[in-house]
């Protein structure tokens, strides 16, 4: 018996030893290949006092939150799993339109624990009467996106990026640069209605 299992275990030893001889190299990380839809706009009007052109592979829904005011809506993406969040507020004062550009600006900079770097750049189309600014934030963050638009006087809307899945740049990078094209569409495009 003993010797039975002896050469079992020199058997299996020699095939251990076989396998080995070979170069390995780990498989790189695989990601899914993402088909994207053809780039194609349609103009979003309602009794809310903006308009936007939005992709037609993306749907406009009213926001479903609890404490949701009127005019304010999610763009989703379902393909994508993601949302372009949009908040509208009246101005009724210089004091309320400083305190929602800074609101922006902290919203924005909350994400600092995990961003490796935020830049600001300013949005500015005097013919239509839109100002603001645009934050593109980098790293694993769960927004990549925000920005807001406002006429400076009477309307102020806000917009954040957030996608539906745990935040892994790498994995969402091919994604996410084809909905900044969407939104820089949508932001060339806005109007105020008054």
């Amino acid at each position: 018996m003993m010797k039975k299992q002896g050469i079992f275990y020199l058997f299996s030893l020699s095939i251990f030893f076989a396998g080995c001889t070979q170069d390995y190299s780990p498989k790189p990380r695989g990601y899914f290949n993402i088909k994207f839809p053809e780039k194609k706009y349609q103009n979003y009007s309602s009794i809310c006092p903006y308009t936007f052109d939005y992709p037609v592979y993306a749907k406009v829904l009213p926001d479903m939150q609890r404490d949701a005011k009127p005019c304010w809506l999610d763009i989703a993406y379902p393909e994508f799993n993601g949302r372009i969040h949009l908040s509208y507020q009246a101005v009724s004062s210089r004091q309320q339109f400083n305190r929602l550009v800074e609101d922006a600006r902290t919203f924005a900079f909350k994400h600092t624990v995990k961003a490796t770097a935020i830049d600001e750049g300013v949005i500015s189309y005097p013919e239509s009467n839109v100002y603001g600014v645009y934050y593109s934030i980098d790293g694993n963050t769960a927004s990549s996106v925000q920005f807001f638009l406002t006429d400076s006087t009477k309307n102020y809307l806000r917009g954040a990026l957030y996608f539906n899945e745990q935040p892994r740049l790498d994995s969402i990078q091919p994604v996410l640069d084809f909905v900044k094209k969407d939104i820089d569409v949508m932001i060339k495009s806005f109007k105020w209605k008054n």
